[in-house]
C-alpha cells in the first residue's frame, strides 16, 4: 500500500521548509533508512531517510519549492504497486498543492509581520483563438503554487497567472519567479508631492533612474541566508550585548603546539587549544555556563560550545558537547569532523543546537580583532583575532612578544560585568599557560 512522505519538522518551532534537491527519481527503489531528499532548514541542509522501504512513485513538492510542515512531499509506493495509482495517494484535505485562483476569488494573506497583503493582481486568461466564442467566459483559470510562492509574487508585485510554471503538473516553483523580471519600478502606494524646490534633473540622469542597471545580479534569498539575518536582528533587538576585550601573549601556547604536533600527522590547531580553554574557563566560573529563558536560568554543568563555520551562502554553528571531558586532540578531531560535515551539507540538525557559548575565529584571515554577536540562546561568544608580534613589557623592559587579541561579547541579561570580567581573566590565565588546560 502507497505511503505519503510528509515534509518533516527538523528544527524546533519550524513551520516551513525547502526542497534542495530529491536524492532519488520516480520509479527508484529505497531501502528503510536511506537518504531521499535534502531538506534546507534555517539553519543547514539535512537529509532526510525513508522510514520504510519501497519505490517512489511521485513528487510532489519540486526541488527549490517550499512546503509547510507536515504537508505531503511525496508518495512512496510498495514494491510491485502500480505506480501510476499509487502515485495519486494524496489523503483527502492535505493537497499536494495549493491551488491559487486567479481573479476576485483570490484571497489575501498575511506578511510576516502579521500585515495583510494584497493578493497579486492577476488578471482573465484570453480564450485560445481556436475554442469557440461564448457568452459565458466559464470559472477563472486556477494555478498552483505554495504559500511561500504566493507571498514571494505579491512581495515582487508579479502576476502568477502570467507565470509559466515548471513544478510537477505545472506548479508554480520559486525557480519561475526568479527567472520573471520584476518591474523596474515600483509606483508608491502614495504619490510623493513634487518638490518644487529641486531643478529638473538633466536627461541623462532621468535615464538612468528609468533603466536598472544591467551589471547589477539579483540574488534571491536563500533560506539559510533569510534566517542568518532574522536570527542575528532579533540578537541585536532583543539581547542586551556588552564587550570585553583581551590581549593575550601566546608564545608559551605556540610552543607548546609545536612539540605536540611534531609527527602527528593530524595537527593540532591554536583555535583547538580556545576551544579547550573555553570550556575549562566556563567550568571555572559556572556562573557564565548559563543561558537565559523568560522563565528561568538554565545553568549547565558541562561545557557545550558552539564554533562558527563558514559555509557557501553563510554560516552555521554546530556544537561540541562535552568539550571539558574531552582531550585536546578529540576536541580537535570533534572540530575537523564538524567543519568537513557542515561545508558538505551533513550535519544533522540536533547538531545545530543547544550549547551556552560560542567561538568565532578570524584570525586566519589576519583580522586582528572584531566584535561578534550572541547566537541566541548563548550568553556569550568569544571573537579571536589574529596572533602577531607586537611590544609586551617582562620584568619592565620592552619585548617583541606574539599576541592575539579577543572579544568577549556578553548577554547582560545572564553575565554582570564582574562576572563576564572574572570568565574572561580565566581564559586569559588559561591561553598564557597552556599546560594547564591539558591537565
Amino acid at each position: 500500500m502507497a505511503a505519503v512522505v510528509r515534509m518533516p519538522a527538523l528544527a524546533a518551532g519550524a513551520t516551513e521548509a525547502a526542497i534542495q534537491s530529491w536524492l532519488v527519481a520516480v520509479g527508484d527503489e529505497v531501502s528503510a533508512g536511506q537518504p531521499i531528499v535534502e531538506i534546507e532548514t534555517e539553519k543547514a541542509v539535512v537529509e532526510y531517510e525513508a522510514e520504510e522501504a519501497g519505490v517512489l512513485a511521485r513528487i510532489l513538492v519540486d526541488e527549490g519549492s517550499s512546503a509547510d510542515v507536515g504537508s505531503p512531499i511525496a508518495v512512496l509506493a510498495a514494491v510491485g504497486e502500480d505506480l501510476a495509482v499509487a502515485g495519486r495517494s494524496v489523503p483527502a484535505g492535505q493537497p499536494e498543492e495549493t491551488p491559487v485562483t486567479t481573479g476576485a476569488a483570490a484571497g489575501t494573506e498575511t506578511s510576516e509581520d502579521g500585515n495583510l497583503l494584497p493578493p497579486p493582481a492577476v488578471a482573465e486568461l484570453e480564450p485560445s483563438s481556436a475554442a469557440e466564442p461564448s457568452s459565458d467566459p466559464g470559472p477563472p483559470r486556477r494555478l498552483f503554487a505554495s504559500p511561500l510562492v504566493r507571498r514571494l509574487a505579491a512581495e515582487r508585485g508579479l502576476d502568477l497567472s502570467s507565470v509559466v510554471g515548471t513544478g510537477p503538473n505545472g506548479r508554480i516553483v520559486r525557480r519561475d519567479l526568479d527567472e520573471q523580471s520584476p518591474p523596474a519600478a515600483q509606483a508608491p502606494s502614495t504619490p510623493a508631492a513634487p518638490d518644487v524646490r529641486a531643478p529638473a534633473a538633466p536627461p541623462t540622469a532621468a535615464r538612468a533612474e528609468e533603466s536598472p542597471a544591467v551589471d547589477v545580479e539579483v540574488i534571491p534569498h536563500s533560506g539559510m541566508r533569510r534566517a542568518i539575518a532574522r536570527r542575528l536582528t532579533e540578537s541585536t533587538s532583543t539581547v542586551p550585548h556588552f564587550f570585553l576585550r583581551a590581549r593575550i601573549r601566546v608564545d608559551e601556547l605556540l610552543a607548546l603546539r609545536a612539540r605536540i604536533n611534531e609527527g602527528r600527522a593530524t595537527r593540532i590547531s591554536v583555535n583547538d587549544f580556545v576551544i579547550k580553554a573555553a570550556a575549562a574557563a566556563l567550568l571555572e566560573v559556572p556562573e557564565a555556563n548559563a543561558i537565559w529563558t523568560e522563565q528561568a536560568m538554565h545553568r549547565f554543568s558541562h561545557a557545550d560550545i558552539a564554533v562558527a563555520v563558514s559555509v557557501p551562502g553563510g554560516l552555521v554553528t554546530p556544537v561540541i558537547r562535552g568539550v571539558d571531558r574531552m582531550s585536546l586532540g578529540e576536541v580537535s578531531a570533534a572540530i575537523a569532523d564538524r567543519v568537513e560535515r557542515a561545508r558538505a551539507g551533513r550535519l544533522k540538525q540536533e547538531e545545530l543546537e543547544g550549547g551556552s557559548f560560542s567561538v568565532s575565529n578570524l584570525g586566519m584571515y589576519g583580522t586582528e580583532e572584531f566584535a561578534a554577536i550572541i547566537n541566541p540562546p548563548h550568553s556569550g561568544i568569544l571573537a579571536i583575532g589574529a596572533a602577531h608580534p607586537s611590544p609586551v613589557v617582562v620584568d619592565g623592559e620592552l619585548v617583541v612578544g606574539t599576541v592575539m587579541t579577543v572579544t568577549l561579547s556578553a548577554d547582560h541579561r545572564v553575565l554582570d560585568g564582574a562576572l563576564a570580567a572574572q570568565w574572561l581573566a580565566a581564559f586569559v590565565a588559561k591561553m598564557e599557560n597552556p599546560l594547564s588546560i591539558l591537565v
